[in-house]
Formats: C-alpha cells, structure tokens, sequence
C-alpha cells in the first residue's frame, strides 16, 4: 500500500523519497535529543528537530538523486556501447579487428 507525504510525495514510488524521510526523522531526533541535553529547552529543541528534519531530509535527496542521475546515465552509455558492439562486431568497423594495410587503404 502506498503511503503520500503531505499529500503529493507518493514515498513508495519515488526513488529516494523512502530513504530521505528515515534519514530526515533520524536527522530530527538526534539533533532535537541533542538540543535538549545541552540547554534543556523543549520548545527551542523542537524547533531544532524540525530544522535538523528538512535540512537532513533535504540533504540527503539532494545527493540520492545525484547519485541516481549519475547511475542512469552509465547505464544508458553501458547500453548504447552494447548496442554498438553487436552492431559493429565482425564489420571492418569493429574497433578490436585488426586491420591490415590493405584494409586501411579501402576505406
């Protein structure tokens, strides 16, 4: 079943929406635990948590997505090479086929 964040962010169907939200609520409770030991101010602590919520969830989507643009586009160049080597492979445009002089000279 599918959970919505706030209404519009599906966490199960977006890539790094999942990871984002657990990081972020990690990001809140060390941050406002941490507040709080130091001053014992609850009100303020809260606001820290929810500061250190949106900065580590935001952070983290940030460099999730990053990382899968990254991946896609290696893919995609993984895929086109593969597709060239089938394509290519025997032809005297074959990149690893050794080509003679006689060879050189035709093309």
């Amino acid at each position: 079943q599918s959970f919505k964040l706030l209404g519009f962010l599906d966490v199960k169907n977006v890539p790094c929406a999942r990871e984002s939200v657990l990081y972020g609520s990690l990001g809140s409770f060390v941050m406002g635990l941490g507040h709080f030991l130091a001053t014992s101010r609850v009100r303020r602590s809260c606001d820290v948590a929810v500061g250190g919520f949106i900065c580590t969830m935001l952070g983290y989507w940030f460099y999730c997505r990053y990382n899968l643009a990254q991946q896609r586009i290696r893919q995609r160049m993984l895929r086109e090479g593969m597709k060239n080597r089938i394509l290519f492979e025997g032809s005297y445009l074959d990149p690893e086929k050794e080509q003679t002089g006689s060879e050189r000279s035709d093309s």
